[in-house]
């Protein structure tokens, strides 16, 4: 296997280790193997593959997640730089609901991180310039766009110091409190090549 998955402290969010085979050239690396990721108990079915680019270190994007029914899966990795890696957990009935954990990556670890259906994510920028590549299991859908605030209390995500003011956008500072977050049912679902939850709003 060339691909090492370990579990964080919250278990369905994953950190996976590309193996990285190297000569006087550079080296090389399979960054997604499905047979390995099936192996190791992780099914996806990617459709779309986003890039974003943060000129500024202390550049925050986030916390972000699509509502029902166009939930997404995250597997992320840093193509240049180096930044903080959050995932909150919003399944409501979760043993971890409302508890986030962090990780920090960069493009010389081989490393990455899954964000499966059911969190938020966000990241902090460490350096300058960084570019950061995921793919996702669900495509971007704009009716269905969410998030919390990157530096709400009740979440409490402890956030690298910055030595300047954060760059954030004026969408991300106006998104709402994880307080205010609708209650969801999450009841896993079976698919061929997709381990996912379905996310849904109780019936009023």
């Amino acid at each position: 296997m060339t691909i090492r998955v370990e579990n964080l402290d919250i278990p369905d969010v994953k950190l996976i280790t590309s193996a990285r085979h190297g000569d006087e050239r550079g080296y090389f690396a399979e960054t997604w193997n499905e047979r390995d990721l099936i192996a190791a108990g992780l099914r996806c079915d990617f459709v779309q593959d986003n890039q974003a680019m943060s000129i500024s270190t202390g550049t925050i994007r986030g916390l972000h997640f699509q509502t029902a029914p166009f939930a997404q899966g995250k597997l992320l990795r840093v193509l240049k730089g180096r930044i903080f890696d959050v995932a909150v957990d919003i399944r409501t009935g979760s043993e971890t609901y409302g508890q986030w954990v962090g990780v920090e990556l960069d493009s010389t670890g081989g490393q990455q991180i899954w964000i499966p259906q059911g969190f938020a994510h966000g990241y902090c920028t460490l350096e300058s310039y960084t570019e950061v590549l995921y793919k996702a299991d669900a495509y971007y859908n704009p009716g269905a766009e969410a998030g919390l605030r990157w530096d709400d209390p009740d979440i409490g995500i402890d956030w690298p110091r910055l030595e300047s003011v954060p760059a954030i956008s004026s969408k991300d500072q106006t998104l709402p409190a994880f307080a205010t977050l609708q209650p969801v049912n999450i009841t896993k679902v079976d698919r061929r090549r997709s381990d996912s939850y379905h996310l849904s709003s109780p019936a009023n």
